[in-house]
């Protein structure tokens, strides 16, 4: 278990990412596939669950289900949601930005209620919100955490400047400070590391990375000539297995049978070495997966030389965010 910023919330160091709840084609798409995921990461010991308002085929679709199999469980979990995702469509049309108050106050009732829960432990401003003065956005969410709705607050998707002047602007106001920052980050996305995760380590903050598994390419179930047909890459993102280093992925999996560890094993041990890094909430769509995963985060720790090596083939200079 591992400390969320500065918050009191504790978080394990491997979540489950729900984004594939309700998703169109998987076999979480309904409660039944949700519930049998959900019952197996808790059996495992996961604690985390992050989701979203927009995430599955319907806006909310995933808070429900989620909410509907943690039911009985709400006093062991950490649940973590988002509001406002600047390019997703919301039904809550007539409260202004997504970043404003009325439109916080609406969204964060909206998700109380799928969830099936008085409180959110961990709540995420999903993309920054130009329009709306972050001074404005972090004074709804200090309300919130006032009344008892939200026990900590962070965000997602922010660049280096948002979060230096997300945390400057809480010091100024004396509110509650965002705790953590969500954004891509794995072997082949590294931008990161540049400004994102230096600005993090400033501002105190914890860092979740999302797509930790690079959508399934760094799990070892896929080749430069074979790609598993019931996958997501497979159904929806054929581009990353098209533009994936090849060379690279081939000699991390030489080092990984050296070792005689999975690819999957070698991927968690690397994410859960980075310095500030909270908890890797990958995603999973069948109970089996999900106990890979949970199985994975605890399985192998790189030494220095390893993780040199690793460097070697995925260099941080050469990818950008």
């Amino acid at each position: 278990m591992s400390p969320l910023g500065r918050s009191p919330l504790t978080v394990s160091a491997v979540g489950l990412g729900c984004n594939n709840f309700g998703r169109v084609g998987a076999a979480s798409e309904e409660q039944r596939g949700t519930s049998a995921v959900v019952a197996a990461a808790l059996e495992a010991g996961v604690t985390f669950f992050d989701t979203a308002d927009s995430y599955g085929k319907e806006f909310g679709l995933s808070e429900s289900l989620l909410g509907a199999a943690l039911r009985g469980h709400r006093d062991e979990v950490v649940i973590a949601t988002k509001f406002g995702h600047a390019s997703i469509p919301s039904p809550i049309l007539d409260a202004g930005n997504k970043g404003s108050p009325a439109y916080i106050r609406r969204a964060v009732e909206g998700s109380l209620t799928r969830l099936g829960t008085d409180y959110i432990d961990l709540y995420q401003q999903h993309t920054p919100d130009p329009s709306t003065p972050i001074a404005e956005t972090l004074g709804a969410l200090a309300d919130l955490v006032t009344e008892g709705k939200v026990r900590a607050i962070g965000h997602s998707n922010f660049d280096a400047g948002q979060i230096a002047n997300a945390h400057s602007e809480a010091t100024r106001l004396g509110s509650p400070e965002f705790v953590s920052a969500q954004d891509e980050y794995n072997l082949v996305a590294r931008g990161v590391e540049a400004d994102v995760l230096p600005a993090v380590r400033d501002a105190d903050l914890s860092f979740l990375p999302y797509f930790p598994l690079a959508n399934g390419l760094l799990t070892g179930k896929f080749t430069r000539t074979e790609r598993p047909a019931d996958t997501r890459i497979s159904r929806q993102r054929p581009h990353v297995a098209d533009d994936a280093p090849w060379d690279s992925l081939e000699a991390y999996a030489r080092f990984c049978a050296e070792r005689g560890i999975s690819m999957l094993e070698a991927t968690f041990g690397w994410l859960l070495a980075q310095p500030a890094l909270a908890s890797v909430i990958a995603g999973a769509t069948t109970a089996e997966q999900v106990r890979q995963n949970a199985a994975a985060g605890s399985r192998w720790q790189p030494t220095g030389e390893d993780l040199a090596l690793i460097d070697s083939w995925f260099p941080p200079s050469s990818n950008e965010k």
